[in-house]
């Protein structure tokens, strides 16, 4: 296929010259060693897909970076998509799926900022659907230690010209929201912010979804995310269902125009897992409406991992293994 392949990022920058992306594909244990060997040569940007990255490894990854003038984006990411442009690492699903309902960001669009992989693509989905243009997607990570947080995607929204909105789907844990509400406050970031906060009913002490996302000595609440954001001026929805609305206010607000052509009114995206069309997303055959409320995390996975809920039995199980 003509495609370069090499041992190590130092053969292949002394090949090709600057090399300016990175993406890491490979086992947990091995990141550390991958990604400080990609900061060493010379690349300044590097994605780690990988889960469950050591916390320790991670920090050291950090120190490399910060050393060599680099940065990294993850653990625990699906990485980016610029509709129209282009994508690094996994995000949005098909490749035919997400030329057709990621819509780019011409002449602008809005910047898209997600703590979870899943709902990065979901909310481009349904943000298309409400015929808003993305000018890029950005899954930060999952995991407690990060390389670029949400005030720093925020940052570089702000300065990106084909952006003019900013969307959050933001998660309880962290400080990483409240930062961003500083950071309006500051009027160092004056784009319009539109966010949606996941696990209102999360309890202290237990971990939601992901490893970052846990509130721990009253730090990260849902309830004082919601509140700093507010108070700084962003818009903040209750339910994650309401955010395309809210973000179609704000454009045309902006625009005075509607978004939304006839063509995008009825359209539907299949994945493996998934089926979203207007009004409705089904995993596994089942309505996600449905299944909030009634089953558990643990049931949640296992249907998704094998089509199928569990028994009371084995959904117990897999909440003891799982959270």
């Amino acid at each position: 296929m003509g495609v370069p392949v090499f041992n190590t990022p130092q053969e292949a920058v002394k090949a090709l010259g600057g090399i300016d992306i990175s993406v890491l594909f490979v086992p947990a244990a091995g990141v550390k060693e991958a990604a400080i060997s990609a900061i060493d040569a010379g690349i300044k940007l590097t994605v780690l897909v990988p889960d469950r990255v050591p916390v320790w490894d991670a920090m050291e990854i950090a120190a490399a970076a910060k050393a060599n003038g680099a940065t990294f984006l993850g653990p625990n990411t699906l990485g980016v998509l610029s509709p129209g442009k282009g994508v690094v690492g996994m995000i949005g699903g098909r490749a035919e799926s997400a030329r057709q309902w990621f819509k780019p960001g011409i002449p602008k669009g809005v910047g898209i900022i997600s703590r979870s992989g899943g709902m990065a693509s979901s909310t481009g989905y349904y943000l298309g659907q409400a015929g808003v243009r993305i000018s890029t997607i950005a899954h930060i990570g999952g995991d407690a230690v990060l390389g670029i947080r949400i005030p720093d995607a925020a940052l570089m929204f702000e300065a990106d010209p084909l952006t003019e909105a900013i969307v959050i789907f933001g998660e309880i844990g962290s400080s990483q929201e409240e930062e961003l509400a500083q950071l309006i406050r500051d009027r160092k970031v004056t784009k319009p912010v539109i966010a949606y906060i996941g696990g209102k009913a999360a309890r202290e002490g237990t971990r939601f979804s992901h490893a970052g996302a846990i509130i721990e000595g009253g730090r990260g609440t849902h309830a004082g995310k919601v509140k700093a954001l507010r108070e700084a001026g962003a818009t903040v929805v209750d339910a994650f269902g309401e955010l395309p609305g809210a973000v179609v206010e704000i454009l045309k607000r902006m625009k005075g125009q509607s978004l939304m052509s006839e063509a995008d009114k009825n359209a539907v995206w299949n994945t493996a897992v998934t089926r979203i069309e207007p009004n409705r997303v089904a995993v596994r055959g089942y309505d996600i409406a449905e299944l909030m409320g009634r089953v558990s995390f643990g049931a949640a996975v296992y249907l998704i991992l094998t089509s199928g809920l569990p028994s009371p039995a084995v959904g117990r199980l897999m909440d003891a293994i799982l959270v």
